[in-house]
């Protein structure tokens, strides 16, 4: 592009590399799930945390990413964290258990948590700040796309070739942008007075965490006497209690600043965006599974039958922040976030005689929901917050994405496994969801103003 000197279009093309890879891996095993749950003879509830690992540990290391980006540059912690990303695949690539695998993709979710600040940080300076708009509108217009492309993507390897090699396309993309790294991007001046990383706070929320959903995974094997469960859901409130206490005693310094969790719309943001990704993740790991599962699709078929969903996500990602300057965040989100909520309440009528182009109109909404709220929602977090705060608000937002998604996608799982069959507990599951996603309208009608910028 001619907005581009030569030495930027080769750094903001690494930089596009990594968002590809990150938010890839995101959706890829959606699809995948039933091939790995059939190679290693497991449980849905089990297999479930491929895709709960990468997301946990991405939303929760997300901003101590960025706070080490901080300490110890932007492209140094790119390449640590590129590397771990690399490494890892390769040897989830050739797992002979669903458990190392499972460690492998955990891993590699704490890689793309060093990788995506210091990736936003990198793009933002290569840019001028007139192109800043721009550049923020590319990264996420280019998740989006990844993001659509992974189910396809991992249902056609998993078809054709085999589950492993979702892990092993990885290798090229994250070679190639470790090469055009180097090359293009020169190492930043780091701060004389870096803040310090609330260690405490991280450990201590990825615990509880971490604990709920192995709660939750016990709770659905039907252990409904067992005292580990009861064990597992108090570390979750325990450790829930000392995160809060950090918290406020490392002020300014915390995990989340409480001159944050203070500003009752961005807080309010921050809650929408959870109830949302629970419905997204939902529709993304679900969807696929009736396809296969119950209507005898192959993975790649199941892959394919979600386009009207994700397509339609990808192309209104890119229009949402025209319709955001014009209409204000209220709503474009309380817009998007009704048409989640309408659509998992059309889902909880799933029926195995619920023929597909009456699933592509749902899946329509829903794609057309998420395009709508998940990029206006990530920019109102940075538009009520001074702008100091504006980078690590949209960090904080995008923890409350990722880690919310997975605690979605537990219970989710939960209601399922205790259900009489996985239909009706898909039904169930659709209508909890289509729950939380009208309270997330609640939230967004009461709370996010329709300003552009406050500070």
């Amino acid at each position: 592009m001619a907005i581009f000197q030569s030495y930027n279009r080769l750094g903001f093309f690494a930089m596009s590399l990594a968002i590809v890879v990150i938010a890839y891996d995101f959706t890829a095993f959606s699809v995948a799930l039933p091939s790995i749950s059939d190679e290693f003879n497991s449980t849905l509830n089990h297999s479930q945390w491929i895709f709960n690992g990468y997301a946990l540990t991405l939303g929760v290391f997300i901003i101590t990413g960025g706070h080490l980006a901080d300490l110890y540059g932007r492209r140094r912690l790119f390449f640590i964290g590129i590397s771990i990303f690399t490494v890892f695949s390769i040897i989830g690539a050739s797992a002979f258990s669903l458990n190392m695998l499972i460690f492998c993709r955990i891993v590699m979710g704490v890689g793309a948590a060093a990788m995506w600040p210091a990736v936003l940080g990198m793009v933002y300076a290569l840019m001028p700040k007139e192109k800043a708009g721009f550049a923020g509108g590319f990264i996420i217009g280019i998740a989006g796309i990844s993001n659509a492309a992974g189910p396809m993507i991992g249902g056609i390897l998993t078809d054709f070739f085999s589950w492993r090699w979702i892990l092993l396309v990885n290798i090229p993309v994250t070679i190639l942008a470790i090469i055009f790294t180097w090359k293009a991007i020169v190492p930043e001046v780091l701060p004389l007075n870096p803040k310090r990383v609330d260690y405490a706070g991280v450990l201590t929320l990825s615990v509880s965490l971490f604990a709920l959903l192995m709660g939750l995974d016990s709770l659905a094997g039907s252990k409904l006497d067992s005292l580990c469960i009861m064990g597992l859901f108090g570390v979750f409130v325990v450790s829930m209690l000392a995160f809060i206490i950090i918290e406020r005693l490392m002020r300014d310094d915390a995990l989340i600043p409480k001159e944050l969790m203070k500003n009752k719309e961005f807080f309010a943001i921050g809650m929408t965006t959870l109830m949302m990704s629970t419905v997204f993740f939902a529709a993304l790991l679900y969807l696929p599974q009736f396809f296969m599962r119950e209507l005898g699709y192959s993975a790649a078929e199941s892959g394919v039958g979600l386009l009207p969903m994700i397509l339609t996500y990808a192309g209104l990602s890119f229009v949402s922040g025209m319709l955001y300057q014009r209409f204000g965040a209220r709503l474009i989100v309380s817009v998007g976030v009704s048409l989640l909520a309408c659509g998992m309440l059309l889902l909880s009528n799933l029926q195995v005689s619920t023929p597909y182009w009456q699933l592509a109109v749902v899946m329509l909404i829903l794609g057309g929901g998420i395009g709508l709220a998940y990029p206006t929602v990530t920019t109102a977090a940075m538009m009520v917050v001074p702008s100091s705060r504006m980078s690590l608000a949209g960090g904080i937002i995008y923890m409350f994405r990722s880690a919310g998604g997975a605690i979605g996608i537990g219970i989710s799982t939960c209601i399922i496994l205790l259900s009489s069959s996985p239909l009706i507990g898909m039904k169930w599951a659709f209508l909890f969801n289509a729950i939380l996603a009208f309270l997330g309208l609640l939230i967004s009608l009461c709370f996010i103003t329709g300003h552009l910028k406050k500070y």
